[in-house]
């Protein structure tokens, strides 16, 4: 990634600046369409804080953290979840287009019936008892990572008139140091419900927004198995995926 050094502690330490994303590509943090921003949008300008020696350090997210059933959340109980099998796979991109290893991927979902299992989601669609919709892995020496799960369905959520969400998987990746963080979401192509989502519709760029749609990938399909989708993810620059508040569990 291509970076600018920056003397910002005065003890001659040079830490790392990235350069700046297309503003276009994100989401404002007030989105009156979506009705929770109206409540927590900064209502005064933000404050820059120059990075420091702890915000380039920190904790190690290595392999003795990982579960081996981690990546595949249609095998982490006794019996199989309900749903289409799919497999979403992808690689994780710096900037210049080179490849970020090592970084750990972490996914969560509805289930096939648009469900998630937590105390607040509590609409009539049913729980899975085979299902958990939770995932992480870490990405490879050439950045590539890979989750088998099941296609996750739409679900109302009252944000306005008769609304829906599109379905979607919940993406957070961790950078080069701890503090790096981004969540975003992933779309499957052709969802009827884009149109009225303010959450898909909040980035204003189409080209962004056509990003957080994954491709499906009939080359990495397994026959008679699952389908798969191939969803890419660069952290900086203009081709950056969009990302969102990291207090969004819609």
């Amino acid at each position: 990634m291509t970076q600018e050094t920056v003397d910002q502690t005065g003890s001659g330490l040079v830490l790392p600046q990235y350069r700046r994303d297309d503003a276009d590509a994100h989401p404002p943090l007030l989105s009156p369409g979506y009705r929770s921003t109206v409540q927590r949008a900064p209502q005064r300008p933000l404050t820059y804080l120059p990075q420091r020696l702890t915000e380039v350090t920190g904790p190690l997210l290595g392999e003795g953290r990982l579960g081996e059933l981690d990546h595949d959340l249609t095998r982490q109980h006794d019996g199989e979840p309900q749903g289409q099998r799919i497999i979403v796979h992808g690689r994780i991109l710096d900037g210049d287009g080179r490849p970020v290893p090592h970084t750990l991927v972490e996914i969560w979902q509805t289930n096939a019936a648009g469900r998630y299992r937590h105390a607040v989601d509590n609409w009539s669609a049913p729980l899975d008892p085979h299902f958990e919709g939770v995932g992480r892995a870490l990405t490879d020496d050439r950045g590539r990572y890979r989750f088998v799960t099941v296609q996750p369905g739409a679900y109302p959520w009252r944000n306005h008139d008769n609304a829906w969400r599109p379905a979607h998987i919940h993406f957070s990746l961790f950078g080069r140091a701890f503090t790096q963080r981004l969540v975003t979401q992933m779309y499957f192509p052709g969802d009827p419900l884009f149109f009225q989502d303010p959450i898909f519709n909040s980035v204003r760029d189409p080209s962004a927004r056509d990003r957080m749609i994954a491709r499906y990938d009939h080359a990495a399909t397994v026959p008679e198995w699952a389908l798969a989708y191939e969803f890419d993810i660069v952290l900086r620059g203009r081709e950056s995926i969009p990302f969102e508040d990291e207090d969004d569990d819609e």
